[in-house]
């Protein structure tokens, strides 16, 4: 059994991804072919906003959407404390400093509470200037961004979403990457829309912003090749991975966003009755695209146990994240203004357990029937 059976997708949609990838090699056009131009036209019209620039891969997206603000030294940008390190990484490669923000325990994303009481604390020091904030759509579910977004108003701080795992999450009728002033996304492989290799992008409604990203992803090219107005990247998204992502865009909305709830559904009708086991929580009227399912348990003890007895069935399972982002060796000095004891026991608690569109039903009975086990041998 896969974790997230990327090889089982490639047969179920091998025929035309084959077709991409000749026809792209035909072209000649390998770097910023038809293919890309085509590409963003469809994940803006898909994600409902103006503008998608791709990129080489989601930390340049996050890149490209500080450089454009214009976050640097002196500013704070508050960031989840409990998600992968590239989205406080980016602010420190700018100069800023990210400022760690408890989470909520059911959703995993970014605590309105906690965000208020960090601002709060920089305000009050008078150190740093509060520029933006950076909400993550942790495991596919979208942040509270209602009361995200208010707390941003008031407090006239920058919006930034990191979509990297939420493509394809919704609340209500808008879909996740329209949400803040500028969002990202990621398209490594095992993202709910991955490419064969890195790739990313960078959307928004602003078309200034728009035309600054277009020229930063470029070694910050004006209107004449070699004439370079800013300095810039070199972050763009091969045509071969853009064709690859067109043909998977089609699956995506087609089924796999679909056959991947019906999945957690499923995961959820058969785990929702033991005890000690806390399930993913989508609240009503959110939707959430399943990069991971990740169930949380009572102790460490009880996770690592957990963990071992799926190993010993030959299940894979993952812990996403062993450690806060305040804990990293590479931010033992970045000051933490508030404490994170959520983002801490999430740490120790959680075990994300094999999930994708293609997975079987039977496969999914196995992984709840081993969970189970693991909770009442006798059974």
């Amino acid at each position: 059994m896969q974790f997230r059976d990327l090889q089982r997708q490639y047969l179920a949609l091998k025929e035309e991804i084959d077709h991409a990838l000749c026809a792209t090699a035909a072209s000649g056009r390998y770097i910023m072919g038809n293919a890309v131009a085509s590409l963003e036209e469809e994940l803006a019209r898909y994600v409902g906003v103006r503008h998608c620039i791709t990129c080489a891969n989601g930390t340049d997206a996050l890149t490209l959407a500080l450089k454009t603000l214009n976050i640097g030294a002196g500013d704070a940008v508050f960031v989840p404390d409990f998600t992968f390190f590239a989205t406080a990484e980016v602010v420190a490669l700018e100069g800023a400093t990210p400022i760690f923000v408890d989470v909520c325990e059911d959703t995993f994303n970014i605590s309105a509470t906690s965000l208020e009481e960090a601002i709060k604390a920089v305000e009050q020091e008078g150190v740093l200037s509060p520029r933006a904030i950076i909400a993550v759509d942790l495991f596919g579910q979208p942040a509270d961004y209602p009361a995200l977004s208010e707390i941003a108003r008031r407090h006239k701080l920058l919006f930034i979403e990191d979509g990297a795992q939420g493509f394809g999450g919704t609340i209500g009728k808008q879909r996740a990457c329209s949400f803040g002033d500028i969002a990202t996304t990621s398209f490594f492989p095992a993202k709910p829309l991955g490419c064969y290799g890195d790739g990313g992008a960078v959307f928004t409604n602003n078309n200034q912003w728009a035309e600054t990203i277009r020229s930063l992803r470029l070694h910050g090219r004006g209107v004449e090749k070699y004439d370079n107005q800013r300095i810039g990247l070199n972050s763009r998204l091969d045509t071969i991975q853009a064709a690859i992502l067109q043909v998977k865009l089609k699956a995506f909305i087609q089924h796999e966003l679909t056959d991947i709830q019906t999945a957690a559904e499923r995961y959820s009708s058969l785990l929702k009755d033991i005890d000690g086991i806390a399930l993913p929580n989508v609240p009503e009227g959110y939707g959430s695209s399943w990069a991971q399912y990740t169930l949380r348990l009572e102790s460490e003890t009880q996770r690592d146990t957990l963990k071992e007895n799926l190993a010993k069935a030959e299940i894979p399972s993952m812990i996403y994240y062993p450690r806060t982002l305040s804990e990293q060796t590479a931010f033992a000095k970045t000051k933490k203004y508030i404490t994170t004891p959520t983002a801490h026991r999430l740490t120790k608690t959680v075990l994300s357990i094999p999930i994708h569109p293609y997975i079987k039903k039977e496969e999914i009975e196995e992984v709840a029937e081993k969970i189970q086990r693991s909770f009442h041998p006798a059974v």
